[in-house]
């Protein structure tokens, strides 16, 4: 099912009168997707790289979408860096994946790996650039390799190829309705050095789209507010990343046709506070991952998926074994890197997700991680399907369940909560906490119901847009 990449993403910007108007915007700085194909907002000298694997470690997403637009279709691997990386992890990046140059915008950097060959400017900074000349520079375009990063068992990440093929097959997924391209403007809550940022970014450049970037240093009512500035029609996000947005009074300053859940559970919660802040908009959740790609989308406005959904999508075959989805398709990625990497696919090319589900009256449901489980006296609880009930709970803006040891049942389920409007202890908080776990009693098995609810200020979330889920 695979098919090669015929083009490159420079080629195909380049190419095209309907791109002309389509430009990428960050916090402080703009650029036609023409401007950047050529380089003349800032020039990587990426031909100088032909044929290289490339590490890409940048300080801001502006400079990173610049330098794939440029690398693309020339260097022989481009290994994509999430922010805040460490030294550590960098080296062992670096290795795995037999990486020749490092470009960066890191001035430093150099000092801590000789493979810093590359130095980019920053935007609207001098353009000085240190590049080996002595490497030969091919012509001929080549299929590149983008090397995405994700969570692995050991701590350090697990590095996943894919191609240009890959990512962008599943771009007729969302589709235009009464827009023109040069009417869309995309924007994310993800960083597009993550899978999730990452596909909606290559939407946007090959659609003809304008792109609002977002800023690891904005906060979420900032980057809202410039989002509504730009007129951002269609955007994505995790549903926590969307909760956060939900809490915010400047949730009102865009006004989307279109919003996009994808990366954790969307449960019916979060869909129906998205009908109800955005009623003009389509909601729709997808099911992807850096595995296994984009998947499928739902757009009828219910969490889970239609069991058809299975055997009827087009170019992705699905299965359910072991209770857990399998995917198989041309946007799946092409394998693991590194010595002692796992495979990636099974004998018959299915990638297994980890992602549990159950089938009621026609209906899958995602219930949550087959790692993630919580043994309550040899009893399974997925902390997702207690969220989705807390979530219900009008006064709940956001839940996170987690494992607690018990001298007796082994563990116990407990639950982190964010409301919607903060009470202190002494205005009704405990009789509040007696509420929401009457509300679960009559919605969960016993087992299920958290032994204790603790009232936060906040939930970690992790630059993936997802809750950090640790044991307490």
């Amino acid at each position: 099912m695979r098919r090669n990449n015929s083009t490159s993403l420079s080629s195909s910007l380049a190419t095209g009168d309907h791109l002309s108007s389509g430009i990428v915007v960050d916090a402080g700085t703009s650029a036609g997707w023409g401007e950047l194909a050529a380089g003349s907002v800032f020039d990587c000298r990426a031909a100088e790289l032909s044929g290289r694997s490339v590490l890409l470690t940048t300080i801001d997403q502006f400079s990173t979408a610049a330098a794939l637009i440029q690398l693309d279709g020339v260097a022989r691997r481009i290994v994509l860096c999430p922010p805040n990386l460490s030294h550590e992890h960098l080296a062992f990046v670096a290795s795995s994946a037999t990486v020749d140059v490092i470009v960066t915008d890191q001035p430093g950097l150099e000092s801590i790996d000789s493979r810093v060959e590359c130095i980019i400017p920053r935007v609207g900074e001098a353009t000085p650039v240190n590049v080996d000349r002595s490497s030969p520079i091919r012509s001929s375009q080549v299929e590149t390799e983008w090397v995405l990063l994700t969570s692995g068992t050991t701590g350090f990440p697990k590095l996943v190829v894919h191609t240009l093929a890959s990512l962008t097959g599943a771009i007729e997924l969302v589709k235009q309705g009464n827009f023109s391209p040069a009417s869309i403007v995309w924007s994310t809550f993800y960083d597009i050095r993550r899978y999730g940022g990452l596909v909606i970014f290559l939407r946007a450049a090959l659609t003809g789209a304008s792109m609002v970037l977002s800023s690891a240093q904005e906060s979420t009512a900032d980057f809202l507010a410039r989002a509504g500035t730009h007129g951002v029609t269609h955007i994505s996000g995790t549903p926590s990343h969307w909760r956060r947005a939900l809490m915010s009074p400047w949730v009102g300053r865009i006004a989307p046709e279109y919003v996009r859940l994808s990366g954790e559970i969307a449960d019916q919660a979060i869909l129906n506070r998205l009908h109800s802040q955005y009623p003009q908009a389509r909601i729709a959740h997808a099911f992807a991952s850096t595995e296994a790609g984009v998947a499928f989308e739902v757009n009828d406005g219910l969490m889970g998926f239609p069991s058809e959904t299975i055997r009827s999508t087009s170019h992705v075959d699905m299965k359910v074994e072991d209770r857990t989805l399998r995917v198989r398709s041309n946007r799946t990625a092409l394998r693991y890197l590194g010595d002692d990497s796992q495979a990636l696919e099974d004998a018959e090319g299915f990638v297994d997700t980890g992602d549990a589900l159950e089938l009621r009256d026609g209906r899958y449901y995602f219930v949550g991680r087959r790692d993630g489980i919580i043994n309550v006296g040899g009893l399974k609880v997925h902390p997702e399907e207690v969220e989705a009930v807390l979530n219900r709970h009008p006064e709940v803006g956001m839940s996170l369940v987690k494992m607690k040891k018990n001298p007796i049942t082994g563990e116990l389920v407990i639950a982190d909560v964010v409301l919607k409007t903060p009470r202190p202890v002494d205005n009704g908080a405990h009789e509040l906490q007696s509420d929401i776990l009457q509300f679960c009693r009559e919605e969960l098995a016993l087992h299920k119901v958290p032994a204790a609810i603790n009232f936060v200020p906040a939930l970690a979330v992790a630059e993936t847009g997802k809750l950090i889920r640790r044991h307490a």
